[in-house]
């Protein structure tokens, strides 16, 4: 029989290997206390609620997660999806253009400033975090003066369907959200671990020089990933204003932290080339247990903010403390 040392080692090395099973852990733990300390967290309407209150950035991460697996990061991501609202609710009020179009148009802005993004990092070889940074910026400006310090109402069915919801067995409400939501986590999982892609992805995040070496198309691979982190954030856009019909220049401010904070929760490193997109997903459903398990529990916003700061801390450490121990 196995030895208690051996059994904790080996507990020890699939958790390494399975970087999700720690988060999925602590959000069930989540879960119960929050439904053993408060009385009204635990019922279907409070927890169809957190899954809607996820969807936002939950979707951001998703994109995050694709930058931060090849050791990049994007601080840029909120304001994007932020300027693709404004674009798609702005058009449509103003000037009466069909929603679809608008949403098109709104998506393919993202990805061009994915592409920007992606160009300069790779082109001239520039940190990540110091071209998003300036992106941020750039892009929270522009956002700003295309509003003109005005907010823009949804005012087309197509820009709110996200929105609109079903009920699954006459109690659960399911937003069309929710549906788009967790068919895009299934397409990036299925494309990162069932195709050459997403091989070349983590290849890259691993040691750029040794996918060089292999014959990986390096600077092509980044490209593709912040192209398509773009579109994810424009899609982003599309479910904030069904989540909210309203597209304001001044929302989400903290949205491209939330984001990170949620990849790291779930598992994903920093350090790039570990990590799954499951695990972001369950990091995203932390966030939103947390703040809305927090806020029932009669928790001021300050304190929450701590809470989710010192999460982030600890999951960093962990992740630095993995990655020594499989070194």
């Amino acid at each position: 029989m196995a030895t208690l040392k051996e059994r904790r080692g080996s507990l020890s090395e699939y958790m390494l290997r399975t970087p999700a099973v720690g988060p999925v852990i602590a959000l069930l733990v989540a879960v119960v206390i929050f439904s053993v300390t408060t009385s009204t967290f635990f019922n279907v309407d409070n927890l169809s609620l957190v899954v809607k209150q996820a969807l936002v950035i939950g979707t951001l991460a998703l994109g995050q997660t694709l930058v931060i697996l090849t050791a990049g990061i994007d601080l840029a991501n909120a304001s994007i999806m932020v300027l693709g609202t404004l674009i798609m609710a702005k058009f449509t009020l103003l000037h009466h253009t069909p929603g679809i179009v608008t949403l098109i148009a709104g998506i393919f802005v993202a990805a061009v400033l994915g592409a920007v993004t992606g160009s300069v990092v790779t082109g001239f070889r520039l940190p990540p975090f110091i071209v998003t940074l300036g992106m941020l910026t750039i892009v929270t400006a522009v956002g700003r003066i295309y509003a003109a310090g005005q907010s823009f109402p949804v005012t087309d069915g197509t820009l709110g369907f996200l929105g609109q919801s079903q009920y699954l067995f006459g109690q659960i409400e399911i937003s069309n959200g929710m549906w788009l939501m967790l068919i895009m986590y299934l397409a990036v999982w299925y494309g990162l671990t069932r195709t050459a892609w997403g091989k070349h992805v983590y290849a890259v995040g691993n040691d750029p020089e040794a996918a060089r070496l292999s014959g990986i198309q390096v600077r092509r691979s980044l490209l593709g990933v912040y192209v398509i982190a773009g579109v994810i954030y424009g899609i982003a856009a599309w479910q904030a204003l069904g989540r909210v019909p309203n597209a304001d220049p001044n929302a989400f401010q903290t949205g491209n932290l939330d984001s990170i904070t949620a990849v790291v929760i779930g598992g994903t490193s920093l350090f790039g080339g570990r990590g799954s997109v499951m695990g972001t997903l369950v990091g995203a459903l932390i966030v939103a247990v947390l703040r809305s398990g927090l806020t029932q529990a009669g928790i001021d916003q300050l304190y929450q903010d701590v809470a989710t700061g010192v999460l982030i801390i600890v999951a960093a450490g962990l992740d630095r403390l993995s990655r020594g121990r499989q070194r």
